[in-house]
């Protein structure tokens, strides 16, 4: 673990990369949304409201720091009389602590950070404390960290969601073989999804009702890396699966293609309800996805940040109610979790609803006329 007294530049440098809390996520910036297209990399609200620095990590693997945290957090810090720049790293450590530097040093009231990791979230909080600035964790906790404040989802309970949906739909197949194919090892969300996915699988497999052929976390969200990984373990078992519990839409649609080209058809879970996640669910290549609704975790960070730039800890303290354990710095950080929910092909049309998808690219080629029959139009 690195000392917090390594320089932002060495940091850049020397840490290694966990690309996305949640993988490869296609989105598009939902209707009414802010000003920002998916393609820009910074973009700042306009107005003479109080700075805020907003950092997002990239858009390799996922595109919904672009298509719905950018101008999502825009709107909602706008509404809080902020003047928000959001900035995003592209993946590059050496790039998000330039930003931060820069932000830090243009004397931005609050910093608001999804990092790469948590080796240079954790230095950048403590850089940015040095000159006074409170620092938010977005959407995943740096491990070792002193940031005053975390806005995410309830990720454990993301995790168990996926495994009851998954449960539920091998429950009639005594002995069904699982494989699980999971996030990135250095990512503190797909160990909260992990964990919660085993608070409902881990008494299965030991009961029998379940057998665990091999769990395997994929470096950086790679899907590719994902599919064949998960191509290698279907083979090294005969060629024999009931069930795949992925931890993403990206995993997911992964996995799907390696299933058809064995001519398989099995539960697969998923998360972010993605485009592309939703057809496969109204296809029934995949059972279901998770839905987090970002645009709640957008206006919760600004509620905060708008609080801390007054100095206003009361207030923070009263909208960060719960807690989020950091089992490396052995402390419980104020947080505020937001609740996420299941997505099954019975509703579906909620995403749609909530203009995090829209109808127009949902409902293509074959998936027009399910989308119909689910009353998506």
């Amino acid at each position: 673990m690195r000392s917090k007294t390594l320089t932002l530049a060495a940091v850049g440098a020397g840490v290694a990369l966990a690309l996305s809390a949640c993988g490869a996520n296609s989105a598009a910036p939902p209707a009414g949304g802010g000003g920002t297209s998916a393609g820009s990399t910074s973009a700042a609200a306009s107005g003479g409201g109080v700075k805020v620095g907003v950092i997002l990590p990239e858009t390799a693997t996922s595109a919904r720091w672009e298509g719905f945290d950018k101008p999502m957090l825009l709107d909602a810090m706008k509404a809080q009389g902020l003047d928000a720049d959001v900035q995003n790293a592209q993946g590059d450590t050496g790039k998000f602590a330039q930003l931060a530097d820069g932000m830090i040093t243009q004397g931005v009231k609050v910093l608001v950070i999804a990092s790469i990791n948590s080796d240079l979230g954790k230095t950048v909080a403590a850089k940015a404390a040095n000159a006074g600035i409170p620092v938010i964790d977005y959407d995943r906790l740096n491990l070792g960290g002193t940031s005053k404040y975390y806005v995410s989802f309830n990720n454990t309970k993301v995790g168990e969601l996926q495994g009851q949906a998954f449960a539920d739909a091998l429950k009639s197949k005594q002995g069904a073989q699982v494989i699980e194919i999971e996030g990135a090892p250095t990512d503190n969300n797909a160990t909260l999804f992990y964990n919660g996915q085993q608070n409902i699988l881990k008494p299965l497999y030991a009961s029998g009702a379940l057998k665990l052929v091999k769990s395997q976390p994929i470096d950086g969200w790679d899907n590719q890396k994902g599919g064949n990984t998960f191509e290698q373990i279907l083979t090294q078992n005969g060629g024999k699966v009931d069930g795949v519990v992925a931890a993403n839409d990206g995993l997911a649609g992964a996995v799907i293609t390696i299933l058809k080209k064995n001519g398989l058809k099995v539960p697969v879970t998923g998360q972010d309800a993605t485009a592309a996640g939703l057809q496969a669910i109204l296809r029934g290549d995949q059972y279901m996805s998770v839905f987090k609704p970002i645009k709640q975790e957008a206006e919760a960070a600004a509620k905060l940040a708008a609080a801390l730039a007054k100095g206003d800890t009361a207030t923070a303290d009263s909208i960060a109610t719960q807690k989020e354990h950091d089992p490396t710095g052995n402390r419980d950080v104020p947080s505020v979790l937001l609740e996420p929910q299941t997505i099954t092909k019975a509703n579906v049309k909620l995403v749609v609803d909530q203009k995090y998808v829209t109808a127009a690219e949902l409902c293509v080629g074959d998936v027009q006329s399910l989308c119909q029959a689910a009353g998506i139009s």
